[in-house]
């Protein structure tokens, strides 16, 4: 059986997540460690995200010679999430900067309350600075949550 994180003072879940959880079979932990340390963070595709990862590389065993013979495959575990504080939304100057340069303020974040959004495996690697693609609905979604 299955059980999801819950909300707490600190960290929100929505929906989507939730749903990509199962999909990509995360675990609440896996995200929250991707949160916490990730191999490295750009700001999000939608307006004030940030977008996080952690690298996971596999070596495939080759069925038919049953040796390593393969180059090792690459794997991105992606998140998403918005940092949601009442200083930022009041402040005109730290809402039109780049939620990165946000991020960097541990005592604003330690203040606020992180909204995870969206989680997803991207296959391969990215380069740094690339932006990771976002399928249509999330952004949809994100809209609609204002």
């Amino acid at each position: 059986m299955l059980t999801f994180p819950k909300d707490t003072a600190q960290i929100s879940w929505t929906r989507h997540i939730k749903n990509k959880m199962v999909f990509y079979h995360l675990s609440g932990a896996q995200i929250l460690r991707i949160f916490r340390k990730p191999d490295r963070r750009e700001e999000g595709i939608a307006p004030q995200t940030i977008a996080a990862m952690q690298t996971k590389v596999a070596n495939r065993i080759s069925q038919s010679a049953n040796r390593l013979n393969q180059k090792p495959r690459g794997e991105e575990i992606w998140i998403m999430y918005r940092i949601n504080s009442k200083q930022i939304t009041h402040n005109k100057q730290l809402k039109q900067e780049s939620p990165l340069l946000v991020m960097s303020d541990k005592s604003l974040v330690n203040k606020s309350r992180v909204t995870l959004i969206s989680a997803w495996r991207y296959p391969g690697t990215t380069k740094p600075g690339e932006r990771p693609p976002i399928p249509e609905d999330v952004l949809a979604e994100l809209e609609s949550i204002g």
